[in-house]
């Protein structure tokens, strides 16, 4: 758990300080030193009495006592420097940047696992190891550079590596993105990313702590924590994104199921922040100017305006964000006219508003008056604004800082010429604003914010589901496919409409129960998992006759235990899904049924349990979607209904995690009905 001794301590130690600035402790401890830290500051090294002006001891038995201990010493020495501090000199917080532990090798493992037991049974907060530090408002525990000046309406910024956070730092620096805290977990040995966004929770005052989070995962180990307290603080009123490196696997995993061979951590991880408000990025650029947007005047709508004198970017802007679902309304009638007679002639009003290159700051300034007064149909602003080298820009870089203020629509500068008015921009950067120099990547990050729908609420248990029915059939069953009707079993007791269905194995039953479904029928075998793939699904049969003859040659195929008869019906064809994602919990997925899963891929996902609006949202996300509409006479379906079946998959895996991987397949839909046509289970108890 984080404590005060780690945020605010009043005491700290480097173990490991150095004369030598290129070395790890050195400049750490100059770091400290040179920083906001108001404390008492000490060393521990060998072989010294003075570091940088600093006492320092030569060894931990001769300090005094200590808040917090940051070391950069060797792996195998770290482990007895945490015990004697923190049994010795009652050091609540440690943070350990030495690399050499479950990185690295086994013993490096152990070492670290010896540690967390120390930390944890004297009550104390470890980061690390293998971090660059931490930042916070009153000291900047890091070895490295840059050091931003932290300020409390910056972004708390939590990183699993260090080097990424330092290259993440460097890219919002640039933009005039702020940081209030800095968090390099490293390893996580006892905290990672997770426990850190709880503490920022937890410990959130309205007012004081900072609204914008930027986080990056190589691992998430806790998502249930992560979608906990990211919901809980965006419900708070904050915003939150996130990258996730390692999205691909190096080898696929082979899958005996539509489900299995679609779902992935990756999606896993899409359905998770989706679930959350978290907005999900996918670099430093696009990370940090999500999060520099987040720092600006939220956008209420959907339409901007391009104040430009550069046609070409602004173009690509306007594309950008018509492919990203915002729109560039076009202005005109007697406002935009009167606009027009203020501009050179030869510029445009219609918007994207182009005052041609001989634009000065004086037209700026009235054309951003009237997209704040006159147009009430415009939500946002923006400027694109950068200079030849002809002449200074301070004038219109001042009068953007002036309307910034002043303004009530959100106002975003791309100023792109960053080398050829340096000056101008870090003057105006200085004054605490925001620099998008790409608009390009401005209009993705616009629109991928505006369309991060806010996190789910909790979800209310549907009538009519049986858990207990569930568990029974699970406890009966072995590892592996189900049987149909251990199938049909499992489908009943969730409440999910089925097709009437019998399994049989010989000829007398066959035709039985061929009179008691009656014709037209649907044969299937019973035993290969993929029916299609060996002949194993007849369709139409409509008499004896050729009942017989399918049910043989079924029989033939190899590993057939019996057919399955169903009624013939009609409808479209949807699929419904889910696989148990470690550690994620079931990722339930639907789309376009039948052979269209496999071929188009057309399918959207999200993280057990849903709620009816998640269950629509994907629904609706598909490709496919207006299809379910009915369209060229053919009736659609009820989509009320096809959420409600994808919730209560969802509600039941969440107590039933011994079902690895599910698909109903094909669903058929026309009008109010929706029936299960074919579905399979499998059950994975030891690995679950």
């Amino acid at each position: 758990m984080l404590n005060k001794q780690l945020f605010d301590p009043e005491s700290i130690v480097v173990v490991g300080a150095s004369n030598n600035k290129a070395k790890p402790g050195g400049k750490l401890f100059h770091n400290i030193h040179q920083g906001t830290f108001k404390g008492k500051l000490c060393a521990v090294n060998p072989r010294e009495d003075q570091i940088q002006g600093f006492p320092s001891y030569r060894m931990v038995k001769d300090l005094p006592p200590v808040d917090l201990a940051i070391l950069a010493i060797p792996a195998t020495l770290c482990l007895e420097t945490v015990r004697e501090l923190a049994e010795s000199k009652n050091t609540k917080a440690f943070i350990i940047v030495s690399a050499g532990f479950s990185e690295e090798n086994e013993e490096g493992a152990r070492i670290e696992k010896s540690i967390v037991e120390v930390c944890r049974s004297n009550g104390a907060a470890l980061i690390g190891p293998n971090c660059i530090g931490v930042m916070t408002p009153a000291y900047q525990g890091v070895f490295t550079l840059p050091i931003p000046r932290l300020d409390p309406q910056g972004c708390d910024f939590i990183s699993g590596s260090g080097a990424t956070a330092v290259f993440i730092m460097e890219a919002g620096l640039q933009k005039g993105l702020r940081f209030a805290h800095v968090f390099s977990v490293g390893n996580s040995a006892e905290m990672g990313v997770e426990e850190v966004l709880a503490h920022f929770d937890e410990t959130y005052e309205e007012g004081v702590s900072s609204r914008v989070k930027i986080l990056y995962f190589e691992t998430i180990k806790n998502p249930r924590s992560l979608l906990k307290h990211a919901t809980s603080l965006i419900r708070k009123g904050c915003s939150i994104a996130a990258v996730k490196a390692g999205t691909t696997d190096a080898g696929s995993r082979a899958a005996t199921s539509h489900t299995g061979a679609l779902a992935s951590s990756d999606v896993a991880v899409d359905a998770l922040f989706r679930k959350a408000g978290i907005v999900r990025c996918f670099g430093r650029e696009d990370l940090t100017t999500v999060a520099s947007v987040m720092q600006t005047t939220p956008l209420e709508g959907e339409n901007l305006a391009i104040i430009t004198h550069a046609g070409g970017p602004a173009v690509m802007m306007t594309d950008v964000l018509a492919k990203g679902g915002l729109d560039v309304p076009h202005l005109e009638g007697p406002k935009a006219d009167d606009l027009l007679s203020h501009l050179y002639p030869g510029s445009s009003a219609a918007n994207p508003i182009d005052l041609l290159a001989t634009g000065n700051a004086e037209q700026v300034g009235i054309c951003i008056d009237y997209c704040e007064n006159e147009f009430p149909e415009i939500d946002g602003i923006v400027l694109i604004f950068g200079t030849p080298g002809l002449t200074p820009v301070f004038d219109v870089y001042k009068l953007l800082h002036e309307k910034i203020l002043s303004c009530t629509k959100p106002i975003y500068p791309v100023l792109p010429s960053v080398v050829t008015a340096e000056e101008e921009v870090k003057e105006f950067l200085s004054h605490g604003h925001i620099n998008f120099p790409d608009e390009v990547v401005l209009g993705e990050a616009l629109s991928r914010i505006h369309h991060t729908e806010p996190p789910a609420w909790s979800v209310a248990c549907p009538e009519g589901l049986d858990i207990t029915a569930v568990r029974k059939v699970i406890k009966e069953a072995d590892d592996g496919y189900l049987d149909p009707v251990s199938v049909g079993r499992i489908l009943d007791a969730c409440g999910i409409p089925r097709v009437k269905e019998g399994v049989v194995s010989d000829e007398a039953s066959l035709i039985n129960l061929a009179k008691e479904i009656a014709y037209p029928l649907v044969m299937k075998v019973v035993g290969p998992v993929h029916k299609s793939d060996v002949g194993g699904v007849a369709l139409g049969i409509s008499n004896d006759q050729e009942l017989k003859e399918h049910f043989r040659q079924m029989m033939e195929i190899s590993d057939a235990q019996g057919v399955l008869l169903q009624p013939m019906l009609e409808g479209i064809e949807l699929f419904a899904g889910a696989k148990y994602e470690p550690p994620f919990g079931h990722v339930i997925l639907c789309g376009l049924g039948g052979i269209m899963v496999e071929v188009l891929h057309d399918v959207a996902a999200g993280l057990s349990p849903l709620t009816m609006k998640e269950g629509h949202r994907m629904i609706g996300s598909l490709k496919g979607s207006k299809i379910l509409d009915g369209i060229r006479g053919q009736e659609g379906i009820n989509k009320e209904a096809f959420a409600g079946i994808l919730v209560r998959l969802s509600t039941v895996l969440e107590f039933v995690t011994e079902i690895a991987e599910m698909d109903l397949n094909p669903i058929l839909g026309k009008g109010s009905s929706l029936v299960a046509v074919d579905a399979r289970i499998r059950i994975e108890k030891i690995v679950l």
